[in-house]
């Protein structure tokens, strides 16, 4: 049986617009991210290569009027061996972009194969890490999701609720480049699901996900990632996300080639329904290609 816990969609925008604002107000009260500040104070850049780290965001954000237009991949398990090419006779995609309201706040859209699904979030830095009088040792982002699965009712002839197709996620993203080859990243997060299978199921599942990159050489870094969810949330065969892989970048281009046991390109899918484990194999290669254009 399918159990419907529902927040509003307008408590859900009126909290996450909140949380904005607030931030918001709060960077310009200590003038955080002013980048007319004294001299001597220089901001940090370049934590990560893209805005994602395989497959989950990372603290980068789309400059103002730039688009990052992105191409997401997952293929099959590859211990289906040469019968399915190793994976690459199935596929997940997920198709969509970032863009740059601000040199600090991203909106971004996509459309994913996986439950059909559509997905949008905002995106907004209001913490970067700086040397000089005003030592920041941090960079800070919040984010809000929401994902639409818009396949077709399982059981149409029942009264099915459009908000039973809502989910939502909630993250701060807190990273630190250590050196100019090594950065790590620690995402605190909220996933909230309006529809869960069972009574024994929590709707909001908390999580925390981590991140690191190191570079290798001028245009290629390794990247790790790995979503831990508390006990006792999902089902007893959900498994914790856990991706490695390689970015490299060719000039307007960002390929990153990775290994996951994550099926799912959007929040919701790689943090509470992972069902892989590395240790029997169940692991996929995918890719993300990301293209910058400017208006």
């Amino acid at each position: 049986m399918r159990i419907n816990r529902h927040i509003s969609l307008s408590k859900i925008l009126t909290i996450t617009f909140i949380t904005i604002f607030c931030g918001f107000a709060f960077s310009q009260e200590l003038n955080l991210i002013d980048d007319n500040e004294p001299e001597g104070r220089t901001f940090t850049i370049a934590t990560f290569k893209t805005n994602r780290i395989v497959n989950g965001h990372s603290i980068e954000t789309v400059a103002k009027n730039e688009f990052d237009f992105k191409i997401s991949h997952r293929f099959g398990l590859l211990h289906n061996g040469f019968y399915d090419l190793f994976g690459l006779d199935q596929a997940s995609m997920r198709m969509g972009g970032d863009f740059g309201i601000t040199d600090n706040l991203n909106i971004g859209l996509g459309r994913s194969t996986v439950e059909k699904t559509y997905d949008g979030f905002v995106k907004y830095k209001f913490l970067k890490q700086n040397d000089g009088p005003k030592f920041n040792p941090l960079t800070a982002v919040i984010i809000s999701h929401i994902g639409i699965n818009t396949l077709k009712w399982v059981q149409p002839e029942r009264k099915n609720l459009f908000s039973s197709r809502l989910h939502y996620t909630h993250q701060l993203l807190l990273a630190r480049k250590f050196s100019k080859n090594f950065s790590a990243q620690i995402a605190p997060t909220l996933t909230h699901l309006n529809i869960v299978e069972n009574s024994n199921l929590s709707n909001d599942v908390i999580s925390v996900g981590i991140g690191a990159r190191q570079k290798l050489f001028t245009r290629v870094s390794v990247n790790l990632e790995y979503y831990y969810v508390f006990p006792n949330q999902l089902e007893a065969n959900s498994i914790n996300s856990l991706s490695m892989g390689f970015d490299i970048e060719t000039g307007g281009h960002v390929f990153q080639l990775f290994f996951t046991n994550s099926y799912a390109p959007f929040e919701k899918g790689f943090i509470t329904d992972t069902k892989g484990k590395w240790n029997d194999g169940d692991v996929r290669f995918g890719f993300n290609i990301a293209r910058i254009f400017d208006f």
